[in-house]
């Protein structure tokens, strides 16, 4: 049986199964776990997100790519996470169901850059915010088609 998350990508149970590897955020102690097909999104979104956005807090255990699980209350909708192709960044200082957690200013930033890299940002959820969440937005080949266009190479 194949597995596909909330956004349509394929999840599994096991992270080899679907390319999840564990990829470094240039310009911080901090590494990711997400699918290699969207790594260079990932990775270039997050080293966005720590210069222009906050510092990512490497030191907490508040950043999260790759997890199998459902989404938050659900029985039946696997989560993105479970396709890495969510991240969840300073979580602990953008709660799940808390707004405003950013400074107004930062919002129009944080949107663009989500635009920029293929993203939807969970501060936008019309039901639950979630501020801290950041999911791909987008088809496998549009992502391939942005990764090219963005001048994205190879993550390691």
């Amino acid at each position: 049986m194949t597995l596909t998350s909330y956004n349509g990508w394929l999840a599994a149970s096991k992270p080899d199964q679907i390319g999840i590897k564990s990829y470094a955020i240039p310009g911080t102690d901090l590494k990711i776990r997400c699918a290699e097909s969207v790594a260079p999104l990932i990775v270039g979104f997050c080293k966005e997100f720590n210069e222009l956005i906050e510092p990512l807090d490497g030191g907490q255990l508040d950043d999260w790519g790759y997890c199998f699980r459902m989404v938050r209350g659900s029985t039946d909708k696997l989560s993105n996470h479970s396709s890495g192709t969510a991240i969840d960044l300073n979580a602990t200082k953008h709660p799940l169901g808390k707004v405003g957690t950013f400074p107004a200013e930062k919002v129009p930033m944080i949107r663009a850059l989500a635009k920029k890299y293929g993203l939807f940002w969970g501060g936008d959820y019309q039901k639950r915010a979630d501020e801290q969440h950041f999911e791909i937005n987008i088809s496998p080949k549009k992502v391939s088609e942005l990764i090219k266009a963005l001048g994205l190479g190879e993550t390691k």
